[in-house]
């Protein structure tokens, strides 16, 4: 009876354990698929823009993204937080509101979705010579901290919305998108408004455009660590 006890106990903690991983495993595809769609899309417009002669536009290429941003977040939002930006991961731990064992998961994840995306798009757009890759029109200072400020914009208001009234939450996917809409359409044209490493990351290293990438690594983390300053403030 107590040997039955006993394996019955170990066969319900296996089961747990098995059920856990595979939660996170969802995370984890989760957070692939949507930033594979993000950048797939959004660097995607701006390929085919060029590609086109013009026929997507700014205006249309901020839209994607802004788009994209908000249908990923309905999309599997329940299932990872819908991150999709490792300076978003980041910050939501120096919130607490993530756990800091998952954060080398999540950005790996995020990379290899970004990358797929890339290298897929290479593959159709051969001869595009950056493949949506950010590059600053300007000095490389300038659109570090446009970069800064726009990032700590976004951060601040997923902050604001992921982490308020369960009505605020519902509207969160609209109000990200619109925000990332926002900042592609006005500061897109001198930084790329890219907000994110990983969008940044994967078209400057399958083309080959690396020169201002340290702009688009540091300083997205920078921005979005400083609105958790703020937002602990607030709240």
């Amino acid at each position: 009876m107590f040997g039955e006890i006993i394996f019955h106990w170990k066969g319900e903690a296996i089961r747990l354990e098995l059920i856990n991983k595979l939660n996170l495993m969802k995370k984890y595809i989760a957070e692939l698929l949507g930033t594979f769609a993000l950048v797939f899309c959004g660097t995607g417009a701006i390929i085919i823009d060029q590609q086109t002669n013009g026929q997507v536009g700014h205006i249309g290429v901020a839209i994607t993204f802004g788009l994209t941003v908000t249908a990923m977040i309905y999309a599997f939002g329940d299932k990872s937080g819908a991150h999709f930006n490792p300076a978003v991961t980041i910050a939501f731990s120096l919130a607490n509101l993530f756990p800091k064992k998952q954060i080398l998961a999540y950005i790996t994840s995020q990379v290899i979705g970004a990358f797929i995306a890339s290298m897929l798009l290479n593959f159709l757009f051969p001869t595009n010579s950056n493949l949506g890759a950010t590059i600053p029109t300007g000095s490389n200072l300038q659109s570090f901290v446009l970069e800064i400020v726009l990032t700590f914009i976004l951060m601040l208001t997923i902050l604001l919305t992921s982490q308020g009234s369960k009505e605020t939450g519902t509207m969160a996917g609209l109000a990200i998108g619109g925000v990332v809409l926002l900042e592609a359409m006005f500061a897109g044209p001198i930084c790329g408004a890219s907000m994110n490493p990983v969008r940044s990351l994967s078209p400057a290293i399958i083309s080959g455009n690396t020169s201002s990438l340290w702009v688009y690594l540091t300083a997205p983390i920078f921005g979005a660590s400083t609105s958790v300053l703020i937002w602990r403030f607030i709240k």
